[in-house]
């Protein structure tokens, strides 16, 4: 895709850390104008914790998007993507 400022290849990665030293891979990959699925089941609870609130914290400072998709996995995109998602009929009615 061109974009004003060259070419663009959107691509999706797919990230399972083990360790909150990972994180870093993350705001790396956003930065690189990449998406990012975190899954963070294989860390333990508190790493887990810390590592969302660093990666969080990167994406933001980017003006990137994030959105949790489960307990465990959630969804990291620089500002040129959009996130759209279907909310079920209920949840719908809470956003108006």
């Amino acid at each position: 895709m061109d974009t004003p400022f060259g070419s663009w290849q959107p691509e999706v990665t797919v990230i399972t850390p083990t360790r909150f030293e990972d994180a870093m891979q993350v705001v790396v990959a956003v930065q690189q104008q990449k998406t990012v699925v975190l899954h963070l089941g294989a860390m333990a609870a508190e790493e887990a914790q810390r590592t969302i609130d660093f990666v969080s914290g990167g994406v933001y400072a980017m003006d990137g998007q994030s959105e949790r998709l489960g307990d465990t996995v959630f969804l990291f995109a620089p500002s040129i993507v959009g996130i759209h998602r279907d909310l079920p009929p209920e949840e719908d009615d809470d956003q108006d």
